[in-house]
C-alpha cells in the first residue's frame, strides 16, 4: 500500500499507482447494481474522485493515502449514480411494497413467508411477482436513508453526504448491528441463506451460484432480491426502533 510522506511523489505517478483501486471499487459497486449501470461511467467518476483525493490529501491526517482515496473514489461514484438516477422511483416503491409484505406476513405467520404467500399478499400472480423481483435487482442491504426518517420516499442517494451527521458507518460497525444481521440471515429460508453465503462470503457470481443450486442465473437474481427484502424488513425495523 502506497503512502504519501513529504509529498515527494508526482501527482501523475500517484494517479497511475492507484488506478487499479478505482477499478476494484467500481467492480465491487457494479456487482450490486442493475445491468444498465455502465462500468466505464463508474470508473471515470472514480478517477475524478482519485484526482480530488490527490489534491486534498495531507499526510498529517494520519491515514495512508489509499484509505483516504478509497472514500473519495466511492463518493464520486455515488454522486454519478445520483445524477444518473439509476433506480426508478417506481422500482424503489415496489421494493418497499415487498419489504412491507414480508414484515406483515412474518408478524402474522410467525415465520418467513413463502414466495407464493408474498405474491398473494401483493395481489400478484407468481409470474408478475417474480418479474417484480427481477425489476428490483440491484437493491442494497442497507441504504443511507435507512438511518433517517421512515417512509420519506426520498432517493437514498439524495441524502448521501460526506459529513458525519448521524454517523451511519459507526452504526453499521456496532456489535449490535452485526448481531442483528447474523440473526436475520439465520432466519432466512435455507435456500436463500445458502445463496447469500455463496454471494457475499464466497464472492461467487450469479451464474456460478445458479450452477451449484441447479437454477438459472435469472432465478438466482430473483432469490437474491427476495432475500435482501427479507433482511431489510428485519434490519430496518431495528434501525427505526433504535435496537441497533
Amino acid at each position: 500500500m502506497y503512502t504519501l510522506h513529504g509529498k515527494t511523489s508526482p501527482k501523475e505517478e500517484l494517479l497511475k499507482q492507484h488506478a487499479s483501486l478505482v477499478k476494484k471499487i467500481a467492480y465491487q459497486l457494479k456487482a450490486k447494481l442493475p445491468a444498465s449501470v455502465d462500468i466505464d461511467d463508474l470508473i471515470q467518476a472514480g478517477m475524478m474522485g482519485l484526482l480530488d483525493a490527490s489534491n486534498r490529501y495531507e499526510d498529517n491526517h494520519g491515514a495512508q493515502f489509499e484509505t483516504y482515496a478509497a472514500q473519495r473514489i466511492r463518493g464520486s461514484m455515488i454522486d454519478e449514480l445520483r445524477r444518473a438516477d439509476w433506480l426508478p422511483r417506481s422500482v424503489r416503491k415496489n421494493m418497499r411494497d415487498v419489504e412491507s409484505a414480508v414484515h406483515l406476513l412474518e408478524q402474522k405467520l410467525g415465520r418467513p413467508p413463502t414466495e407464493g404467500e408474498l405474491a398473494r399478499e401483493l395481489n400478484l400472480s407468481m409470474d408478475d411477482f417474480q418479474g417484480m423481483l427481477d425489476d428490483c435487482s440491484g437493491h442494497q442491504l442497507i441504504y443511507y436513508e435507512d438511518f433517517s426518517e421512515q417512509d420519506s420516499g426520498d432517493h437514498f442517494l439524495d441524502r448521501y453526504q460526506s459529513d458525519d451527521s448521524g454517523d451511519p458507518l459507526k452504526a453499521l460497525l456496532s456489535s449490535d448491528f452485526r448481531e442483528a444481521l447474523i440473526e436475520a440471515i439465520e432466519a432466512l429460508p435455507e435456500r436463500e441463506k445458502i445463496l447469500m453465503g455463496l454471494y457475499y462470503e464466497q464472492e461467487m457470481n450469479l451464474k456460478d451460484i445458479g450452477a451449484i443450486m441447479s437454477v438459472s442465473e435469472s432465478r438466482v437474481c430473483q432469490l437474491h432480491t427476495q432475500a435482501v427484502a427479507r433482511l431489510r424488513a428485519k434490519l430496518k425495523e431495528k434501525l427505526w426502533t433504535g435496537a441497533v
